[in-house]
């Protein structure tokens, strides 16, 4: 599979920068590399990327403002890589948008294994058509879900793409509407248990549901919490599908 699989390494530190990109290359990977933020999205406007292996921290733009800026329009892998591992900059990670999170020193075994399974899923998720998910528009009371195009849109028209882990998740409390659903069944449904760091991955997973679907987080009427059991799509809240 890494024969036409490419990576973009983005690390301001010269020696990680080599490190990964060395490691991937004798992988078999396409290896793209920049030192800033402003140069990998000069790479990104030219280039078909399937990973991103993202420093946080780095002068100019950090990993983070570049992870939710990306995260409006498109659905490329990132992992983000940083010196800290404390668990609040973690879930700060995949709120914005980051699908997995590794620490320094780290394994580089670790992370090709983190990469080989997300990259997997991301090319599961392009080569998805239309045709092969149920094409079908599902109303909320403030925006519609667009299941073959994976988008949502509200009432001005703004559209809101929806990246692998929340398509799987929408999709999982679909199956289950009216259903309460812990975060271990939500998981493994999800088929992500291996890149999941711990079960808050759901919570950040479903706030992020939420904000496109302007689920209000004081008050949801959407997905609800169920106190110390776990969440389900309340069956008024679907208008029609």
């Amino acid at each position: 599979m890494s024969d036409d699989l490419t990576v973009l390494v983005v690390d301001d530190e010269l020696i990680t920068r080599e490190c990964l990109c060395n490691y991937f290359a004798e992988e078999r990977y396409r290896v793209l590399a920049a030192a800033t933020a402003e140069e990998a999205e000069q790479i990104l406007a030219r280039e078909a990327v399937d990973l991103i292996l993202l420093d946080i921290r780095m002068p100019g733009k950090d990993g983070l403002t570049l992870t939710r800026e990306l995260r409006v329009h498109s659905e490329v892998g990132i992992i983000l890589i940083s010196a800290r591992q404390d668990a609040v900059d973690q879930l700060i990670g995949l709120e914005c948008g980051a699908d997995d999170y590794v620490t320094k020193p780290f394994n580089p075994r670790e992370i090709l294994a983190r990469a080989k399974n997300l990259c997997r899923r991301v090319r599961l998720t392009r080569a998805q058509a239309p045709s092969q998910v149920e094409a079908e528009l599902l109303r909320f009371d403030e925006c519609t879900v667009d299941l073959g195009l994976r988008q949502v849109s509200d009432r001005d028209n703004q559209v809101s793409p929806l990246t692998a882990g929340e398509f799987q998740l929408l999709s999982v409390l679909l199956s289950n509407i009216g259903k309460t659903m812990s975060r271990d069944q939500l998981l493994d449904q999800m088929r992500n248990r291996e890149w999941a760091p711990n079960d808050r991955t759901v919570d950040v997973l479903v706030g992020r549901l939420r904000r496109k679907l302007r689920d209000d987080p004081a008050h949801p009427r959407i997905i609800l919490t169920i106190h110390g059991v776990g969440y389900l799509l309340a069956t008024k809240a679907l208008q029609s599908r």
